[in-house]
């Protein structure tokens, strides 16, 4: 299978799930605790790898005791980690993340050594980059370093899948070079400039933002699924029905995932509905990456669904 090449964050995640999240100023304190290894980079690159992907990984770690455990992990989940960097005047990053009975999450990063990923590491991993087909990107890295990664894909003439979160802009140069664009509608309404709630709006966003370049535009809603649109044709994609325990993951087992089913060759939209069976199986689970399944599992759970 050709690779894919995940360029972005690793973290730490410290996770307290409980009855509610707490309102400010207040402790709820019948919590259960667990550490997990997270970050959007790592989450996407671990999901993809999982479900079949042949996966390059290109970040930064801090130079500290989580570094060589994450490493390890890396390394059992099959993914390349040549180009897994060792900064050593930085910590790893770190999310406190607090979860309810509901599955809804809140989060707080301390970004460490994610931020200081630079043009030149993006440099220094140029020779795996051109050995892929893909490059999957979000922006829990510095966005200096998002465009330098974007710019230089597009000279490969490599597809560009970009996941623009935590929301952020993207000037139309730089959108111009991607192929799919996947945000959710939180991440779509800072991109348009108007709420994206209802179907109308939904279609109307989806529409401005092919606009600006990319050939595919994928929104995703939860629990709703996902509108997919491009020149050709838009549906909207169902989500399974599941029962969520910890919806942390979901949008980077999907991102994984969708990056799988396209260099696999199926269609923006066949590779949406393998997404969406992907993070489905994700938010039952608690964890980012504990939470990514499998190929097996993603394929018996479409079989029976």
């Amino acid at each position: 299978m050709n690779k894919i090449a995940v360029i972005g964050s690793s973290n730490v995640d410290m996770i307290i799930k409980s009855s509610r999240l707490p309102r400010p100023g207040e402790t709820v304190g019948d919590g259960s605790f667990v550490k997990v290894n997270g970050g959007k980079g790592a989450n996407q690159a671990i999901a993809a790898s999982r479900a079949g992907g042949n996966v390059a990984f290109i970040s930064c770690l801090g130079n500290d005791d989580f570094a060589p455990v994450m490493l390890n992990d890396f390394k059992i989940d099959q993914l390349d980690t040549q180009f897994v960097f060792i900064e050593e005047n930085a910590a790893t990053g770190i999310a406190l993340i607090l979860v309810d009975k509901k599955g809804e999450n809140c989060i707080s990063v301390a970004s460490g050594a994610n931020y200081l990923m630079s043009p030149d590491h993006i440099k220094k991993a140029e020779s795996s980059i051109k050995e892929t087909e893909i490059i999957l990107l979000q922006l829990e890295i510095p966005i200096e370093t998002v465009l330098f990664a974007i710019e230089l894909a597009h000279r490969l003439n490599k597809k560009i899948l970009m996941n623009p979160a935590p929301a952020g802009l993207i000037d139309d140069v730089h959108m111009a070079m991607i192929h799919s664009l996947v945000l959710n509608e939180t991440e779509a309404e800072l991109l348009t400039g108007f709420p994206v709630e209802t179907e109308s709006q939904i279609r109307e966003a989806a529409g401005k933002l092919l606009e600006k370049g990319p050939q595919n535009i994928i929104i995703t809603l939860g629990s709703k699924g996902a509108y997919v649109k491009n020149s050709e044709k838009d549906e909207f994609i169902p989500a399974f029905n599941v029962v969520a325990l910890d919806t942390t993951a979901a949008g980077d087992v999907y991102c994984g995932n969708l990056a799988v089913a396209l260099v696999e060759g199926k269609s923006i939209f066949e590779a949406a509905k393998f997404a969406a069976a992907a993070s489905a199986i994700c938010v039952t689970r608690l964890g980012a990456q504990p939470s990514a399944p499998t190929r097996k599992e993603i394929d018996e759970f479409i079989y029976t669904n």
